[in-house]
């Protein structure tokens, strides 16, 4: 497939500032990116969340090196191994397995460098394709949080998914 997973780069601020221009990745953001320096503060960010050792954010990249999405576990438990996962994609990339193989690498390095048992994610019900990302990424789907999300005043249902250590690695 050609993919890789790298820690952020200021190389990258363009392609974090289109992405979350887009409306539908705008409320997935901690914070507002709607400038080049907004994009620059987001990867500072990831950052100084990897050097604290509370999260580890990574971008997607192509054969070339241009970022096409990102992966991160957070939430971190070490008294019981567990960690959430989170992916995202630019439009471009979106159905072509860029998220999926983002998630299947993050969660073999937690498994072997973090020692993390259980990996745990969620997406909204009405989001068939992050469904298809999390079952591609080896996540068995475990059940429904109602209401869990509310945005622009609508609540949400949310699916949620786990990989444990011991699942067998996606083919």
């Amino acid at each position: 497939m050609g993919l890789c997973l790298r820690p952020w780069e200021a190389s990258d601020v363009p392609m974090v500032l289109e992405a979350f221009t887009e409306p539908v990745m705008a409320r997935q953001a901690d914070a507002p990116i709607t400038t080049v320096e907004g994009a620059e503060q987001w990867i500072q960010r990831r950052r100084k969340q990897w050097y604290q050792q509370v999260a580890y954010s990574v971008a997607v990249t192509d054969h070339a090196d241009v970022a096409l999405g990102g992966v991160a576990v957070g939430n971190l438990n070490d008294r019981h191994g567990t960690g959430w996962i989170s992916y995202w994609t630019i439009s471009v990339a979106r159905g072509k397995g860029v998220a999926s193989h983002g998630c299947r690498v993050l969660a073999e390095c937690c498994f072997a460098d973090l020692g993390l048992f259980r990996l745990e994610l969620g997406h909204r019900t009405d989001n068939p394709a992050s469904c298809r990302v999390a079952l591609a990424a080896g996540f068995t789907a475990e059940g429904l949080q109602r209401g869990k999300l509310v945005y622009e005043g609508v609540r949400h249902d949310v699916e949620t998914h786990a990989r444990l250590a011991t699942d067998p690695s996606p083919q």
